[in-house]
C-alpha cells in the first residue's frame, strides 16, 4: 500500500510559498531528503484550510469575464500549479456515493471501483472531509509484460484504508495497486504529482482483481493518437513509419498500437489476420499475446 508518512509541522504555508520551495529544491521522490522536504510543505499547505475555497470562490466570481478555470481540468481534478518540470500540485475532490453528481454521472467519472496503478510517484493529504476509501494491492511490475488476461501472480491484498484529514501518503509508481471507493461525505486531498521525461513510455494497467489478470493498458500517449490519425490518413510515409514502429521501436506498448493502426486500414478479415500473424512473431510478448487474442476474435 502507499507509504504512510508521519510529518509533524504546525506551520501554514501559501500555495505560492510552496511552489517557490519545490522549484528551489526540486522534488525527487525516489530520494528521502527531497520526499521529506515536499511532505513538509504540503503539510504546511494542508494547514491553510481556507486557501483553496478562496480559490475556488474567486474563479467562480469571475467566470463572467470568460476565462473561466484556466488551471481546471475534469469534474473532479483542480491544477493548482500547472507543471513546474518535476512537478505541478492538483487538489481533487471526492464525492459521496449519495451525491446528485456521482448518480448522474456514474462511478466510472470519478473512478470509482476502478483497479488500478499508477505510471508515476505522487503525494497525497486528506485535506477536507473524512476522506475515500481505497482497496489497496501490491505487484511486481518487472514480472509483468502488460497484455490482457496476463495472471499477475504477484499481485497481493494490503488493507482497506481510508486517506483521512491530515494523513499524508506516498503512492509509489508501478507497485502500489487501489481501487477507489467512495468517501462518506464530499472530501478533499491535495497531491504533489512527480514528472519526469519518460513518463508517457511507462505503462499503467488495469486489473481484474477476481481474476488476478490485467484487464487492460491505460495512460495512452500523444504519440499514440498521431500514428492512428497519421495511417488512417493513408499516406505512404504513415504507412511505412508505421510498419517500422511495429517491428522495431522501442516501446512495446507503441508497437502494437501500429499494428492496430495497420490492421484498422483494412476491412478483410483474412488479410488482417495475416497481419496479426506476423504480428505474433515480432519478438515481443505484449505484441504476441495481444496479437493471439486479436486472431482469435476474428475467427470467433
Amino acid at each position: 500500500m502507499p507509504l504512510v508518512l508521519d510529518i509533524a509541522d504546525a506551520e501554514v504555508a501559501t500555495l505560492a510559498e510552496v511552489r517557490d520551495a519545490l522549484n528551489t529544491s526540486g522534488f525527487d521522490p525516489l530520494d528521502p531528503g527531497s520526499l521529506d522536504h515536499a511532505a513538509r510543505w504540503l503539510r504546511r499547505l494542508g494547514n491553510d484550510q481556507h486557501f483553496l475555497g478562496d480559490i475556488l470562490i474567486e474563479e467562480l466570481a469571475r467566470r463572467h469575464n470568460g476565462d473561466g478555470l484556466s488551471n481546471a481540468y475534469g469534474p473532479q481534478v483542480v491544477m493548482l500549479v500547472p507543471p513546474q518540470g518535476q512537478f505541478f500540485i492538483r487538489a481533487n475532490i471526492w464525492p459521496s456515493a449519495g451525491e446528485h453528481m456521482v448518480r448522474a454521472s456514474g462511478d466510472a467519472a470519478f473512478a470509482i471501483g476502478l483497479p488500478h496503478d499508477h505510471n508515476f510517484n505522487f503525494l497525497t493529504l486528506g485535506y477536507f472531509g473524512p476522506g475515500y476509501w481505497s482497496d489497496y494491492y501490491e505487484y511486481d511490475f518487472e514480472a509483468v509484460d502488460g497484455w490482457r488476461g496476463e495472471p499477475v501472480a504477484s499481485l497481493k491484498f494490503i488493507e482497506r484504508a481510508r486517506l483521512e484529514q491530515g494523513k499524508i501518503q506516498l503512492y509509489r509508481a508501478n507497485h502500489d495497486v487501489h481501487a477507489q471507493l467512495p468517501a462518506d461525505t464530499l472530501s478533499v486531498s491535495l497531491n504533489i504529482m512527480h514528472t519526469h521525461a519518460v513518463q508517457d513510455w511507462c505503462d499503467q494497467y488495469k486489473f481484474d482483481l477476481e481474476g488476478g489478470t490485467i484487464a487492460a493498458m491505460l495512460s495512452p500517449t500523444p504519440s499514440q493518437a498521431l500514428l492512428r490519425v497519421a495511417v488512417g490518413l493513408g499516406s505512404e510515409a504513415a504507412l511505412d513509419l508505421a510498419e517500422r514502429f511495429a517491428l522495431r521501436h522501442p516501446s512495446d506498448r507503441l508497437r502494437l498500437v501500429a499494428f492496430d493502426a495497420l490492421a484498422g486500414r483494412d476491412s478483410d478479415p483474412g488479410a488482417r489476420d495475416t497481419l496479426w500473424a506476423r504480428a505474433e512473431n515480432c519478438g515481443s510478448r505484449l505484441v504476441a499475446m495481444e496479437a493471439r487474442a486479436r486472431r482469435a476474435e476474428l475467427a470467433g
